[in-house]
């Protein structure tokens, strides 16, 4: 499969950590970072390589060559081998596509050159050839969901919506967000657009949102952008604490799970008004903290209510959406969340007969956590659970993952805490 990299970005943003180089060429631990995404390529079998280039991209061809040379940083073969379109004229970030259209002629990657990745792009291919998608698109939570882009999905991760940041949102969303890493048919070039620049986002992909030909590819993989100084530098120490090669899913992961009610906000009984849902103090924080150890950050909750009639899935995704809308104002995200729908005592006025069950994903049962396992390759046996009721250690337990119980109850718990904070405090 071929490879497309777009390194033509004059990165404005980030000109005070380097003026005279084209952003791409930008080191990370003494290596440039368009180098880290081609062994990242190279090493999973991606050793077609298209580069686009415009400012300064002359560096850019003398460094790489056409990709038989040897690295001056590592030296070793780049063992790749790079075609390069030079744009003489800007065309925007999607009009040396339509140059080079006769090169691609099957599924391809599309992908950015200003952001740090490791990601598993054979299992990001496979997703897409088994959804038949014109574009499958990488998506993931981030820190700041409030100015970025915002991609909304249905269940089936067939893209509903595509929310720029110019507009309008809604009060309420799920952080994910487009990283800029792309499965795309050479179908979709086949369009005549006469504009002088074209824009990839706004021209060819949203316009396919709510078609059914464009699906999300959700992953906690590490892709960061690095367009400004701050989240450069938060991307050189993401690097050597080994969170970046560390979050790819070729690799085990470790992960905090967290109940829900009582743990992240705060506890009602039965929640089900969405403006009953808070969260406790502290919360926030906390779970910035886990984001940035490593670890990842997965929600497990019983929600019996939807079972009893009570809430709605719709209603309960909208609370759910609240919850991430809230911290990631505060710049922290969760990475998966997994809820059990069941309840197995009938009687209710409303009830859902077809979800009055005896199920394996209701705590203290550790379904949940295992379907999570297996989705996010999780070593459990390197994983804790949280929560502040038996159930929740129960679970842990039968999960095979250390215990941690909010609260001042004995039920045989690995560690027990006031709250969330003081676990990370303590623990991390």
């Amino acid at each position: 499969m071929k490879v497309v990299i777009m390194a033509g970005g004059k990165g404005t943003r980030i000109s005070s950590v380097a003026s005279d180089i084209p952003k791409p060429m930008i080191k990370i631990e003494g290596k440039p970072v368009l180098e880290h995404e081609i062994e990242c390529l190279r090493d999973q079998g991606f050793k077609d390589i298209i580069l686009t280039v415009s400012h300064l991209g002359n560096i850019i061809m003398d460094y790489f060559g056409d990709g038989s040379g040897i690295s001056p940083v590592t030296g070793k073969s780049f063992g790749v081998n790079i075609e390069y379109y030079f744009e003489k004229e800007p065309l925007g970030n999607a009009g040396a596509l339509f140059k080079i259209k006769d090169k691609l002629t099957e599924d391809f990657l599309l992908l950015n050159a200003d952001a740090m990745f490791d990601v598993d792009f054979n299992r990001f291919v496979e997703f897409h050839k088994s959804h038949g998608g014109l574009v499958t698109l990488f998506t993931h939570p981030n820190s700041h969901p409030y100015d970025s882009g915002l991609i909304i999905a249905n269940e089936n991760g067939i893209v509903q919506k595509w929310l720029a940041k110019e507009d309008e949102r809604p009060l309420y969303y799920k952080n994910r967000v487009n990283a800029g890493l792309h499965v795309m048919s050479p179908k979709i070039l086949k369009q005549n657009i006469d504009t002088p620049k074209i824009d990839l986002d706004r021209q060819l992909l949203k316009p396919l949102s709510g078609t059914g030909k464009m699906f999300c590819y959700d992953s906690p993989e590490y892709v960061k952008d690095m367009g400004t100084p701050d989240r450069y530098y938060a991307v050189c120490e993401d690097f050597k604490a080994g969170h970046v090669q560390g979050k790819n899913l070729k690799n085990k992961q470790k992960a905090i799970f967290l109940d829900r009610d009582g743990t992240i906000n705060k506890y009602v009984g039965f929640l089900r008004n969405i403006n009953e849902f808070e969260l406790i103090d502290g919360v926030s924080k906390a779970i910035k903290k886990m984001n940035e150890s490593g670890y990842l950050t997965i929600v497990v909750t019983n929600q019996p209510v939807i079972a009893r009639g009570e809430v709605s899935f719709d209603e309960l995704d909208e609370i759910h959406n609240k919850m991430e809308t809230l911290l990631g104002k505060d710049g922290a995200y969760i990475d998966g969340l997994y809820y059990c729908p069941h309840h197995p005592h009938k009687g209710y006025e409303g009830e859902r007969p077809e979800l009055k069950i005896e199920c394996e994903c209701r705590k203290p049962k550790p379904g949940m956590l295992m379907k999570a396992a297996e989705d996010f390759n999780v070593d459990l046996e390197k994983s804790w659970m949280i929560g502040d009721g038996e159930n929740d250690v129960l679970a842990g337990k039968n999960a095979g993952c250390k215990t941690v119980l909010i609260g001042n109850q004995d039920y045989q718990q690995d560690y027990t805490v006031s709250s969330l904070k003081e676990f990370v405090d303590r623990m991390l």
